[in-house]
């Protein structure tokens, strides 16, 4: 368990590093942004520029709270965008489980991958996103539940479903409110969203059993993004 928690941390961390691309310096003037020539820097500077380009793409440019979703009855959580067209997301969310007909409430973990296609602006005032689509893994911190099978069932009776990692896929829509530059102090926009999603667990359900209909599978998200920057 600890060695998953700690391979996903890690690649939350390295993701948004590794697949922006950025050049070593970047100055934004009024949410223009500009590069600047490193070519006659010294090793050394060159090498300050990474390290402090690398620590950059650290801090979170998104807050996130998402209503179901197969990771806890509500979740928060923060994220990085990256891409050229800021077309990929990257959340790290914790959500709260209640213990419904269990013996107690529990915690989840997800780390959630984002694509946006698409992104139409109107007057500089809000956008739509027709089309937001990924895949998140998700746990739930709990000795009832194993990532390998107890020796109590026959071998391979689960088939590498384990109870403790989730993988789910999604689709859904987006609408994003802009603030105004010239009155922007903490949020940049704030974006509401759909997602409409189902798991490894059920999509087996469905093939394994004939009643299990795709509407059975499928579960309804609600969410807010605030983006700071």
């Amino acid at each position: 368990m600890k060695s998953f928690i700690f391979s996903i941390l890690m690649f939350t961390v390295t993701a948004p590093c590794a697949a922006s691309g950025r050049p070593a310096t970047i100055h934004s003037e009024n949410d223009s942004t500009y590069i600047a020539d490193t070519s006659g820097q010294s090793p050394y500077d060159r090498r300050v520029e990474t390290y402090r380009k690398l620590w950059n793409f650290l801090i979170p440019t998104q807050l996130i709270t998402q209503y179901a979703g197969n990771m806890g009855q509500i979740s928060l959580g923060i994220g990085w965008d990256y891409g050229n067209r800021r077309q990929y997301e990257t959340n790290l969310l914790f959500g709260y489980l209640p213990k419904f007909n269990s013996s107690r409430a529990k915690m989840t973990m997800t780390l959630k991958q984002n694509f946006i296609p698409w992104r139409f602006d109107f007057d500089d005032k809000f956008n739509i996103e027709p089309l937001s689509c990924g895949i998140y893994f998700n746990t739930v911190f709990g000795h009832e539940f194993w990532g390998r099978e107890p020796k109590r069932y026959p071998d391979k009776y689960y088939q590498f479903l384990s109870t403790k990692v989730r993988i789910n896929a999604f689709v859904g829509q987006r609408i994003t409110a802009i603030t105004p530059k010239n009155k922007r102090k903490f949020v940049k926009n704030i974006t509401a969203f759909y997602e409409i999603s189902t798991c490894d667990i059920y999509i087996r359900a469905m093939f394994q059993d004939s009643k299990v209909s795709l509407g059975d599978i499928l579960g309804l998200s609600l969410g807010i993004k605030v983006q700071m920057m």
